[in-house]
């Protein structure tokens, strides 16, 4: 199975793909569908990347990922708990070219605009939650009434953009391999030091290349995109009310000395780490 571009496994006639997932870790390579994802995170906690930006997800989050947007799911790594998603798969397309396009649909518009850069909902939590919790036990008859209710209290919550840019062309198998690569060998070791010469060789490029090919692809240089990976791991280590100190919260996200990890943090996050501690207190 190709991760990129990533086959969603569904029956031939399936308009609509109802997925539960229950497991020590969602699928976490880097990975882009032609099917629009509604998801509801019922247990668990990790870090979510959207095209260019770096996330996290946790409990009762409702995120919609629109299609062929490349994406990351990565629980945290808890060996005793299990992460428990719930989601739907569908395209604009999957009941008739004109379906959503129908004048009594309109209000659904906003919502196939937010989900090209993916988004979260930032309320109507407790309607969303009731929707999702009933589509295990129903029909598909039902779970396609369930969808319009979803979508409709969607549309009207409130919402935070999980992407600011993505790539609008589609991945070929072999760029998606690389940058597959690329995000697994730098989730896996951003607090351990990653050099250009060490991600370069993963991508199989010259470092001037490489460069080059992750900046046209999200907008960004690689080494932003590996500080804020870093930054949002050291927010987590901070919110967790551990009692490390920020020095050992800097060396544990991957920086070698507290300057570099302030300077960062403030760049990332507007503000200093220690205001951040303050404002988790």
């Amino acid at each position: 199975m190709k991760v990129l571009p990533f086959q969603i496994p569904k029956q031939k006639d399936d308009a609509l793909i109802f997925q539960e997932d229950l497991v020590f870790s969602f699928y976490d390579k880097l990975h882009q569908h032609e099917e629009i994802q509604i998801c509801f995170i019922k247990k668990g906690t990790g870090t979510l990347i959207v095209g260019d930006t770096i996330n996290d997800f946790k409990e009762n989050d409702a995120l919609i990922i629109g299609s062929n947007v490349p994406h990351v799911f990565r629980s945290d790594s808890k060996i005793d708990e299990k992460s428990h998603m719930i989601t739907l798969f569908f395209t604009k397309d999957s009941f008739g070219n004109d379906f959503f396009n129908l004048k009594e649909l309109n209000i659904f518009n906003d919502f196939f605009t937010q989900a090209k850069h993916g988004f979260r909902t930032t309320s109507n939590h407790k309607k969303i939650k009731k929707q999702f919790l009933k589509l295990k036990n129903s029909s598909k008859l039902d779970r396609f009434i369930i969808l319009l209710k979803l979508i409709k209290h969607i549309s009207k919550s409130n919402f935070e953009s999980l992407s600011s840019f993505i790539y609008e062309k589609k991945y070929t198998a072999i760029e998606g391999k690389r940058m597959r690569d690329v995000f697994e060998y730098t989730m896996k070791n951003y607090t351990k030091g990653i050099t250009l010469d060490d991600i370069s060789e993963v991508a199989a490029l010259t470092k001037n290349a490489f460069c080059k090919y992750f900046k046209k692809r999200t907008n960004k240089s690689y080494f932003r995109f590996l500080n804020e990976l870093k930054i949002e791991h050291s927010c987590k280590l901070i919110s967790s009310k551990t009692d490390l100190t920020l020095a050992e919260i800097a060396f544990k996200s991957g920086f070698k000395n507290i300057s570099n990890f302030n300077r960062q943090f403030k760049v990332v996050k507007n503000m200093s780490p220690s205001n951040y501690r303050k404002l988790k207190e």
